[in-house]
């Protein structure tokens, strides 16, 4: 098994991190941002380093939410608070946006996220009154 680590993070609004992903596995789908603990790290120091690669956001990590195995990989999902840093897309993500609960549904997502997600209650709630799917706007292509 390869551990990796994701994070699941929300701005105040409520709405949930996702990140595109740029590379296999997954390639073009949406994801929490995360990836594989590296030797000599924990899970704690793997979650702050993979958030600031794949996002540009600095963050503290909190809980675990919940574990999943997908193929080869054990993940651990943690609750983390942004506390500084920008959001860009790098290293593996190909874009990178806060989205509500409706853009989840709407978006073409890793297998078994949303219903994940929903189990843990950890899915971002509806985003009232805007009359959209409660994603910030995509961002340019550099």
């Amino acid at each position: 098994m390869v551990r990796c680590v994701g994070g699941l993070a929300y701005d105040e609004r409520g709405r949930l991190l996702l990140v595109q992903r740029a590379n296999e596995p997954g390639r073009g789908q949406w994801a929490v941002p995360g990836g594989r603990v590296e030797p000599g790290e924990d899970d704690a120091a793997a979650l702050v380093r993979e958030m600031q690669e794949e996002t540009g956001l600095l963050v503290e990590p909190g809980e675990l939410v919940g574990r999943v195995r997908r193929g080869v990989f054990d993940i651990g999902d943690y609750r983390c608070r942004v506390v500084g840093g920008t959001l860009e897309a790098g290293d593996d993500a190909a874009d990178a946006r806060w989205c509500g609960v409706a853009e989840l549904a709407a978006l073409p997502l890793v297998d078994q996220l949303m219903e994940t997600l929903r189990e843990w209650d950890a899915l971002p709630p509806p985003q009232p009154g805007t009359g959209r799917p409660g994603c910030s706007p995509p961002r340019a292509s550099p």
